[in-house]
């Protein structure tokens, strides 16, 4: 581990920053102040706390002001660490929080290594992975959209009847076909529509993007190479890589399911031990696409002309993996299902299980 002369808390919001710095050799931190949250007011602390142009280290928490201090402090040539929120030691009877308290406490726990760093995107990372998160939210307002045309049918006993799948052509001639007495239902309704036809039209454009800058995305090998897995398409694969980077930056399968929360929680003491539902930590969107994933590998293991396509532009290794890993994965989906096990937990666990393939095939890429 290095040593620092100085080891510098800030606790971020959108205007201010709360500055604390602990040096090496002293018990206590001392709180400097309150600063813009400016790159200029950042570049003048540098100034200030590092006169000589020793090299010092900083850290603040993970939250929604992003990463541009980290980027402006490490192009500064400092040290400088994202911490992960959710895993910053508390005590429980301390009741009083303040930004001053929370900026010593930052600069005490960094001292003393009890921080866990969070993974930084790169620009073009954090670009690929705005795409795929705005995708993301756009797809849940044209469920929502969708949910509330619905709902406007249901009470007016306006049922479909025709076939069983919503949201295809024919439901879309048919929702044409409707109309209502009054006026300003019959306006209610046509804006309904237009509103699911205008987020439908924004969620494939989005796609449409995605498709295009795989092309210059500097992982896209990685990308197409996830895609020969069944259940794992562009949307997947580009979500999974967009969110984690390099997947081989973690040492085992096992430590990128535990990074995903899909792992068992466990609370044991002495020779009792509980086990509970997986722990949900970590990054929420790819455990979404996994388990949705996971889904597919519910039927027969079998090669489709479709994921052939898919894999043909793959290597002969990540071909094998890719159906060593259907082989296994439907046998095993079919197993816990007999064994009693509802399909949300079975899909959790072949979500579990297919994260060990995924990091498998990006080793061998």
């Amino acid at each position: 581990m290095t040593k620092f002369s100085k080891y510098v808390g800030l606790d971020t919001h959108k205007d201010t920053i709360a500055v604390a710095i602990a040096e090496a050799g002293q018990s206590k931190p001392r709180y400097y102040g309150e600063i813009a949250n400016t790159p200029e007011a950042v570049a003048k602390l540098v100034k200030k706390l590092s006169p000589q142009g020793e090299v010092l280290s900083f850290c603040y928490e993970a939250g929604p002001c992003g990463y541009g201090i980290y980027r402006q402090l490490t192009h500064l040539g400092h040290d400088c660490v994202v911490v992960a929120p959710s895993l910053i030691p508390v005590k429980p009877g301390d009741r009083v929080k303040t930004d001053r308290r929370d900026s010593e406490s930052l600069a005490r726990l960094h001292r003393a290594g009890e921080l866990t760093a969070v993974w930084v995107p790169g620009p073009e990372q954090e670009a690929v992975r705005d795409l795929t998160r705005a995708r993301e939210d756009t797809k849940a307002l044209e469920r929502q959209a969708k949910q509330r045309l619905s709902a406007f049918l249901l009470r007016h006993g306006r049922l479909y009847a025709a076939g069983k799948t919503k949201w295809t052509k024919a439901h879309g001639e048919w929702l044409m076909t409707l109309t209502f007495e009054a006026p300003s239902q019959q306006i209610v309704f046509q804006e309904y529509v237009d509103i699911v036809a205008h987020l439908a039209g924004r969620v494939a454009a989005l796609e449409e993007e995605m498709v295009r800058v795989l092309d210059t995305f500097s992982l896209a090998p990685v990308v197409r190479a996830l895609m020969a897995l069944r259940g794992v398409s562009l949307i997947t694969a580009l979500t999974v890589v967009a969110e984690i980077g390099d997947l081989t930056r973690f040492t085992s399968p096992r430590q990128l399911m535990a990074y995903l929360g899909l792992v068992p929680s466990e609370s044991s003491s002495g020779a009792t031990t509980r086990r509970g539902g997986i722990t949900k930590t970590g990054n929420g969107h790819v455990r979404r696409v996994l388990t949705e994933a996971a889904w597919c590998y519910r039927f027969p293991a079998r090669k489709t002309a479709h994921l052939q396509r898919r894999a043909g532009d793959t290597s002969d290794p990540v071909q094998a993996i890719a159906w060593k890993a259907q082989k296994r994965l439907c046998g095993r989906y079919q197993h816990l299902l007999r064994a009693g096990k509802i399909k949300v937990q079975v899909c959790t666990a072949i979500a579990r299980e297919l994260t060990g393939f995924l990091w498998a095939i990006a080793c061998t890429v």
